[in-house]
């Protein structure tokens, strides 16, 4: 497939993220069977997982969402920048924030640190997929998919420059 001007192979099939999704959820309703979460959707890309997880939570729940942005073309800015915030109190609520993927550790080391001054509860981290061998952050993530290699990947709300968030497999880049 190409987009762009790169061309991406399938890497994890629409059918295998549901099974994970579902199994990640089974975790979450586990833990927090005598408490109410709220889920703080990191977007754009978290859409899909945010809303494919939520449909298998079974606890007491809320969603809330976050804009952030470091990613141009396909390597991460180092950046990052806050675009749409919380409006909601946090304070002593049990928070799970949600990421399409950790790459390097930047958006959600900013996004944790935001949200701890908010005086949750407690702060969980649930990603869809992380790249252990970029990861530099010291953010623990308790609920996670998917380790993968340090390539690039697109589909199933992740997206290059723009476009591919639609596709509801996991594409990673051709070597």
């Amino acid at each position: 497939m190409k987009i762009h001007d790169k061309e991406f192979e399938i890497f994890i099939a629409h059918e295998e993220l549901q099974e994970k999704i579902a199994i990640t959820a089974a975790e979450i309703n586990m833990d927090y069977h005598d408490k109410e979460v709220h889920f703080i959707s990191i977007l754009n890309g978290a859409f899909m997982f945010s809303a494919d997880l939520f449909k298998n939570i079974t606890v007491p729940c809320y969603m809330h969402f976050l804009k952030v942005r470091s990613y141009e073309g396909t390597q991460s800015s180092g950046a990052v920048s806050n675009i749409i915030g919380l409006t909601d109190s946090m304070e002593h609520k049990h928070v799970i924030i949600l990421e399409d993927i950790v790459d390097t550790g930047a958006t959600m080391q900013h996004v944790y640190r935001e949200i701890a001054k908010l005086n949750p509860a407690s702060i969980k981290v649930a990603s869809l997929l992380l790249k252990p061998d970029a990861y530099g952050g010291d953010i623990k993530i308790n609920y996670l998919c998917y380790s993968i290699p340090n390539k690039f990947v697109l589909g199933y709300g992740l997206d290059y420059d723009g476009l591919g968030r639609n596709l509801k497999d996991i594409y990673q880049l051709k070597s």
